[in-house]
Order: C-alpha cells, then sequence, then structure tokens
C-alpha cells in the first residue's frame, strides 16, 4: 500500500488560468505559497522565512468555483495528490515539475457575502464528476 497525499494552507500567487477542454471539462492552474516563519536555533543561528510555491491543478467542479471565487491573494486549503511531470529541454537535459493535483478546496478568511460565504464550504469531487486521471479522459498528459 501506498499513499499520495498532500495538504497545503496558503495563499493564491495570481488568478487562475481557466481552460475549457473537450465536453466543456474545466481545468484551472494556479500557485499556492506557504511560508514557514524565520526563527532563531538554541546555539543562535538565525533561520529567515521561507517561502515555496506550489503548482495547483483544479479540474471540472473546482476549477469552476475557481475561476468564480479564487483571485491572487485569497488563502486556501488544498487537499489532492502531487504528480510529476519531466520532458527534455533544448539542451536535451531532462528536466522535472511538480504539481499538486486537487481533490478538496476550501476558501479561507473573511466571508464578506453570502456567495463568498458559500463558496467557502468544502468543495470536493463527487461520484459524478470524478478528477481526471493524467492523461487518461482528455488526452491530455495533465
Amino acid at each position: 500500500m501506498s499513499v499520495n497525499k498532500v495538504i497545503l494552507v496558503g495563499n493564491v500567487g495570481d488568478d487562475p488560468q481557466v481552460r475549457y477542454l473537450e465536453k466543456n471539462v474545466a481545468v484551472a492552474n494556479f500557485s499556492v505559497a506557504t511560508s514557514e516563519r524565520a526563527y532563531t536555533n538554541s546555539n543562535g543561528t538565525q533561520v529567515p522565512e521561507r517561502t515555496e510555491w506550489h503548482s495547483i491543478v483544479a479540474w471540472r467542479g473546482l476549477a469552476e468555483i475557481a475561476e468564480k471565487y479564487v483571485r491572487k491573494g485569497t488563502q486556501v486549503y488544498i487537499e489532492g495528490r502531487i504528480q510529476s511531470r519531466s520532458w527534455m529541454d533544448k539542451d536535451g537535459n531532462k528536466r522535472y515539475s511538480y504539481e499538486i493535483i486537487a481533490d478538496a478546496m476550501q476558501l479561507l478568511g473573511r466571508k464578506t457575502d453570502s456567495a463568498t460565504a458559500n463558496a467557502a464550504a468544502p468543495a470536493k469531487k463527487s461520484e459524478e464528476t470524478p478528477l481526471a486521471p493524467a492523461g487518461q479522459e482528455d488526452g491530455l498528459p495533465f
């Protein structure tokens, strides 16, 4: 048995880029920043704040929620799985990238109106609209 589970709480780096594929399947791409606070070790060594950027891919209903409600700076909770991609660059070197394929998303922070409040409810994949496995349903590598 193995487990591929990622949980992130962070801020969105830019407005999501949403595309609609065949059969009106929505896919959203956006980045989320997570940060570790600066601290001082017991020996006096100072460790600066460290920010990691994560590429998020949301499909179908989650992508539509991202399109409507997620904006740069939005604090989000993301559950998903990590997926790698590889390719050869122009110099023949093998390159890698990693993405988080979102299974659930929740908007965090202040709720300013009822629309935002409704969008803040956990959005999970349903049996009717499963997430697309990488490279299978749509014939794309993501």
